[in-house]
């Protein structure tokens, strides 16, 4: 439950607070007019961000059992892949968020009511998408046929709306790069547990081969259907009886882009030479400019 509840937080906290920038933007601008056409925006974001999550609930209940694991296993690993890319994006612009979001609006304000509605949907409607995927993967792979991953989820979302008024409100302030860092490492985790998921799908509907290659059994010690195995499906995903191509793709995927996640922004050589080269080219044209005059 957790890690869903993790998953709705930092996606949901995203949305709010591109939500929160442009209503800001508009009401400190004096731009009140222009408050309708980005609520309009924003709920059609949502509205299609809802249809598309219930499409893939209940579109996949007519598929045979194979079909359904070829499709939730397919569908998991692009989960994981638009996620990877939404946290690392997010680590670097997190910073610059606000500036970039009124540059839009801008843009938007002096073409009409159409650009407002289309960049609020653009807005909110790809962090709603990215939502509905990893939320819908997450809970088929967590769900062990009670609501508990769904409530986590909802919790998730309803805390980021919280938090999201705050933000507006002024009542809180909160260091984001260093939020969406955490949150963001955190959620690495959650998504290997989901790709590992999606790989034993894919061999479940024998698109990939080795099923009955276990890696190791743990289930006489962690019994699936106890507290703490319970605790451990839904936080991390865990499996007491992964094959051994499951825990293969885990280790690729979790160790590396951990560490690359992790690594601290500009810190590599090539960035400091472009820095110190700037410095110097800017104080070569300061003198030569004290030398003209």
């Amino acid at each position: 439950m957790f890690g869903n509840y993790l998953i709705g937080l930092r996606e949901g906290l995203e949305a709010s607070l591109v939500v929160c920038i442009l209503i800001a933007y508009l009401v400190k601008t004096g731009r009140r007019d222009a408050l309708k056409p980005i609520w309009i925006g924003i709920g059609v974001a949502v509205g299609v961000a809802l249809a598309f999550g219930a499409g893939l609930e209940f579109g996949s209940q007519e598929l045979t059992f194979e079909a359904q694991e070829a499709l939730g296993g397919s569908l998991s690993v692009l989960a994981v892949g638009l996620v990877t890319w939404m946290v690392f994006w997010m680590r670097r612009t997190a910073r610059h968020l606000k500036a970039e979001l009124h540059g839009k609006l801008d843009a938007a304000l002096q073409m009409g009511t159409g650009a407002l509605v289309a960049t609020a949907f653009l807005a909110v409607g790809r962090e709603g998408l990215e939502t509905a995927l990893f939320v819908w993967a997450s809970v088929r792979a967590s769900s062990d046929g009670s609501y508990a991953p769904l409530v986590g989820v909802v919790l998730g979302l309803l805390t980021a709306i919280f938090l999201g008024w705050l933000f507006y409100r002024g009542a809180l302030k909160i260091n984001l790069a260093k939020f969406f860092t955490w949150t963001g490492g955190m959620l690495v985790v959650v998504a290997a547990g989901v790709l590992a998921y999606g790989v034993h799908d894919l061999q479940e509907a024998r698109f990939l081969g080795g099923l009955a290659d276990k890696a190791f059994d743990v289930s006489a010690t962690i019994p699936p259907d106890s507290w703490y195995g319970t605790l451990l499906k839904g936080v991390f995903n865990f499996q007491p009886d992964p094959t051994v191509l499951q825990v293969t793709v885990w280790a690729l995927y979790l160790i590396p882009t951990l560490a690359l996640f992790l690594a601290p922004i500009g810190s590599g050589p090539s960035v400091r030479v472009k820095k110190q080269k700037a410095t110097d080219e800017k104080a070569e044209a300061e003198a030569s400019a004290e030398t003209t005059a």
